[in-house]
C-alpha cells in the first residue's frame, strides 16, 4: 500500500501562485506516473498535470498549460504542482495521485492511489 499525503493549499487572489507537495510513503512498479487532479463543487474530476517518474517527462491539462508547472523531487519521493497567475476557476479540491498507468496518465482510473486532497480557492 501506497500514503499519498498532500499540502499546500490554501487562498490567495487572483494572479498570485501557489505550491502543492505531495510525498508519497514509498516508490513502486505501480506508482511510475503522479500526476494531480482537480474537482469543484458540482463538476467532474479533471486532469490538471502528470510526471513520468523515470525520465521526468510531462503533460499538462489544456485550462492550466503555461501557468501550472509539475516537477519531481526524487530525494523526497516527493512531486509538486507550482501554479502560476491562478484564476477563479482553478477554485477546486486538488488531488494528487500515483499510478502505473503508462500513456494513460490523465485518466483518473488508471492511477490506484490517491490523497485526501487539498483545497485551492482564488478570489476575484
Amino acid at each position: 500500500q501506497v500514503q499519498l499525503v498532500e499540502s499546500g493549499g490554501g487562498l490567495v487572489q487572483a494572479g498570485g501562485s501557489l505550491r502543492l507537495s505531495c510525498v508519497a510513503s514509498r516508490r513502486t512498479f505501480s506508482t511510475v506516473n503522479r500526476g494531480w487532479f482537480r474537482q469543484a463543487p458540482g463538476k467532474e474530476r479533471e486532469f490538471v498535470a502528470a510526471i513520468r517518474w523515470i525520465g521526468g517527462n510531462s503533460y499538462y491539462g489544456d485550462s492550466v498549460k503555461g501557468r501550472f508547472t509539475i516537477f519531481r523531487d526524487s530525494t523526497k519521493n516527493a512531486v509538486h504542482l507550482h501554479m502560476n497567475n491562478l484564476e477563479p476557476e482553478d477554485t477546486a479540491i486538488y488531488y494528487c495521485a500515483a499510478g502505473a498507468g503508462g500513456d494513460q496518465y490523465a485518466r483518473s482510473d488508471s492511477y490506484n492511489y490517491w490523497g485526501q486532497g487539498t483545497q485551492v480557492t482564488v478570489t476575484s
